[in-house]
């Protein structure tokens, strides 16, 4: 696959006109088999972006794929993408994931505990800090607490190679981590500034992924035929003219360079193909909606089918 093929892009049913305008595309070409052997099917490679809630997208497109009796042969992630990409590396399902995003909302006491319970500091030490901040979570108390056991302890034990990309603070760039421990390297590619604190890893100190790598398809060329990626973030909305809060505009702003960065990225050659379930509706922490987020993104799962019988013939 040559890195200058641009993306075949599809967006849900319904995605507002007024979204920027992407990159012009192309459909990329099918590889062909070789005179006088056997047609094999092309290795597929998934990129899952970030987009905090919203991501929870990503369950219908893993239904699709287990649908179609796809399976990649190698994952990349970014922040809620990298949680979620770590569980289909271990050998989780479609239907398991939407069975734990729908309980989020439902049991809503046990959620509201287990926020609690990841909290980075106590309240009396909060209250002790000139500039306490009582959001602020435990990254890896947050991993801790939500990820499914399921997922191993680290990168080796997984079924699939997994990418969990991050992003270094002090040294402002990107770092791809493939090897060691694995629910660090996802704690520290979910860590968004002002909500969670930062990851420490062999002495670096690590933020959320998607401050550089907001949808991590290159690091998947070397790897497979074909990639997939699945951007999850979608445009930034207003709700009736009203001003947001304070954390509503640090997200949103958070969105805004995400997307210009990936729009720089598709530019220079973009995934084979391009999903953006229609979820621009919800905000990056709306995680007890998850019921109707998945609602949402259900239209993109008959257009996965349809780009990928195309592409690879499923």
């Amino acid at each position: 696959m040559s890195p200058l093929t641009p993306p075949v892009e599809t967006r849900s049913p319904g995605s507002p006109a007024h979204q920027e305008e992407a990159p012009a595309i192309r459909p990329a070409r099918r590889p062909r088999a070789a005179i006088g052997r056997p047609r094999t099917r092309p290795t597929l490679g998934l990129a899952l972006g970030g987009g905090g809630a919203r991501g929870f997208a990503h369950v219908v497109v893993i239904e699709a794929l287990d649908e179609l009796g796809v399976r990649p042969a190698a994952i990349a992630g970014t922040s809620i993408g990298a949680a979620i990409g770590a569980a289909y590396a271990s050998g989780m399902t479609g239907k398991t994931m939407r069975r734990i995003v729908t309980n989020l909302a439902h049991e809503r006491g046990e959620t509201f505990g287990r926020l609690l319970g990841a909290r980075a500091s106590g309240l009396r030490a909060l209250l002790a800090a000139p500039f306490g901040n009582l959001m602020l979570l435990d990254a890896e108390k947050l991993c801790a607490a939500f990820l499914p056991s399921l997922i191993p302890a680290t990168f080796s034990e997984l079924a699939i190679p997994l990418t969990v990309l991050a992003t270094d603070l002090y040294g402002r760039c990107a770092v791809p981590l493939t090897a060691g421990a694995l629910r660090p390297a996802i704690a520290a590619s979910m860590a968004v500034p002002g909500l969670l604190r930062p990851v420490t890893i062999d002495g670096r100190v690590l933020i959320d992924g998607g401050a550089t790598e907001p949808l991590p398809f290159e690091y998947l060329r070397p790897k497979v035929d074909m990639i997939l990626a699945v951007d999850a973030s979608a445009a930034v909305k207003g709700r009736d003219g009203k001003v947001p809060d304070p954390w509503e505009c640090l997200f949103a702003t958070l969105q805004i360079m995400g997307r210009s960065i990936l729009k720089e990225k598709l530019r220079h050659g973009g995934p084979d193909l391009l999903l953006q379930p229609n979820v621009g509706t919800f905000r990056l922490l709306d995680f007890l909606r998850g019921t109707a987020i998945l609602r949402a993104a259900e239209p993109i799962k008959e257009e996965i089918k349809e780009k990928l019988q195309a592409l690879i013939g499923v």
